[in-house]
């Protein structure tokens, strides 16, 4: 490990709304309809920002890759994570 290395854990909420959009190529009107449904549920900093875990944009990628390849709608991701977990 060098200097400079930034350990962050999986569950720091540190990716804002616009970012995650962009790693998993999901629409910010979506991820806030999936936070809506209570499907990933992002920490709130004051009334309207958005920060997502490491681990909330893992789930995020599984739940776009239900979306686009398996073509499952929220509810049925719903029921998919909750069984899940």
């Amino acid at each position: 490990m060098g200097l400079f290395d930034i350990i962050i854990s999986p569950d720091e909420p540190v990716y804002v709304i616009s970012v995650v959009s962009k790693l998993i190529d999901m629409p910010v009107w979506t991820l806030r309809k999936l936070d809506k449904a209570g499907v990933v549920c992002p920490k709130r900093v004051g009334k309207k920002s958005r920060l997502y875990s490491l681990r909330d944009v893992r789930r995020l990628e599984y739940i776009h890759y239900l979306m686009e390849e398996k073509h499952v709608n929220i509810g049925g991701i719903k029921i998919i994570i909750e069984k899940e977990v």
